[in-house]
């Protein structure tokens, strides 16, 4: 084979690899996309007025965790809680107990992705602050997806704030 065929080969090769690896991350759906385990980038709280707040303070920490069969798991809190004085978690002080449920939360559960909508929808199975299992199913609207990043938007908290949550994927 000559230098222009070998170069026309190698350029066809490159465009198609090109091509296929493009279309396996743009043809995955939301659900495909999810699946994994992200970490905690930011979590924002959103005042009705607009007020911006750090939901977990400064250097918030946190994991979600999305299966292929449909289950996950969250986990976020501030990143200082306070140690129990007394090292049992059951001894806690009212102050330290208020400032750990303060500071964190966690739920569990299975999901669905409504594509079209760009909703996850969560039905919780269990979680540390039990009124959200009242609530019935949580919803988080997806704003920005893409195969390191996640944002969603939880547009109903119990206390009345929306929460703008950033994630990345975790490697």
């Amino acid at each position: 084979m000559n230098k222009k065929g070998c170069a026309l080969l190698f350029s066809t090769l490159f465009v198609v690899c090109t091509l296929w690896t493009a279309h396996d991350a743009v043809g995955q759906s939301s659900k495909e996309q999810l699946v994994g385990a992200w970490t905690l980038v930011s979590a924002e709280s959103v005042r009705p007025d607009g007020s911006r707040a750090p939901a977990f303070g400064p250097n918030p920490r946190g994991t979600m965790i999305f299966s292929n069969d449909g289950h996950f798991t969250l986990v976020q809190m501030r990143a200082e809680l306070p140690k129990i004085a007394a090292n049992s978690r059951d001894q806690g002080t009212p102050e330290e107990n208020k400032a750990i449920v303060q500071g964190s939360i966690a739920y569990f559960g299975t999901y669905s992705i409504n594509e079209p909508e760009k909703v996850i929808n969560l039905k919780l199975a269990g979680t540390t602050f039990s009124n959200l299992l009242a609530g019935g199913d949580q919803k988080r609207i997806i704003t920005s997806l893409t195969q390191d990043e996640l944002k969603f938007t939880n547009p109903k908290s119990p206390s009345g704030v929306t929460l703008e949550v950033v994630w990345k994927r975790a490697k």
